[in-house]
């Protein structure tokens, strides 16, 4: 598909709107997370795995029908970041998961979402690889977090590693931020 015809497609589409759901499904997820009974606690768990899933839904009918739009670009990232983020504070508020994971957690992903606004004058930096790795993790630990039960041993192990990836796809983006920025200089320059 070309620039020309992407350009065409409505931001209107079933990808984007997979992506304002699971924006939707946020508030309703906190507050059955808050709700005092494992029923609602699983309640929880389901809005959030649906969340989830609608990511890489989202992500893989804009792929195969070329519903790729610049508001997907940045929303989808926006919408990722609300769920999980959501989860995490409200963990951490929960007393489960320790305040320092969620707030090394929250300041990479406000620090890179704040990064890519400052630099989509020169394009978008879209979702790499690693990016994506770090989101599974970040999700099946926070999955295994939400279960009333489960070894904490697992839930450490599966956290720590979503915390590394985190922190190294933080560091790729930034460099990623600074090539783009580079190679947009020079391009002017020329």
């Amino acid at each position: 598909m070309t620039r020309d015809e992407r350009r065409l497609v409505s931001p209107w589409n079933i990808a984007n709107v997979l992506t304002v759901i699971r924006l939707a499904l946020v508030p309703f997820f906190v507050f059955c997370l808050f709700l005092p009974s494992q029923g609602w606690r699983l309640v929880a768990l389901a809005l959030f795995v649906i969340g989830s899933l609608t990511d890489y839904f989202d992500g893989e009918l804009a792929r195969r029908y070329g519903l790729i739009t610049d508001f997907g670009k940045i929303a989808d990232p926006i919408a990722d970041k609300a769920l999980t983020g959501a989860a995490l504070v409200s963990l951490s508020i929960l007393g489960e998961l320790p305040w320092w994971v969620t707030s090394l957690i929250l300041v990479r992903e406000l620090g890179i979402t704040i990064m890519r606004f400052m630099v989509i004058r020169h394009g978008v930096i879209p979702a790499s690889y690693g990016g994506k790795v770090k989101t599974v993790l970040q999700i099946a630990a926070i999955v295994l977090y939400l279960l009333p039960w489960g070894p904490d041993v697992l839930r450490w192990i599966v956290m720590g590693a979503a915390v590394v990836v985190t922190v190294a796809t933080g560091v790729d983006y930034v460099w990623r931020a600074i090539r783009l920025r580079q190679v947009a200089k020079r391009a002017r320059a020329e």
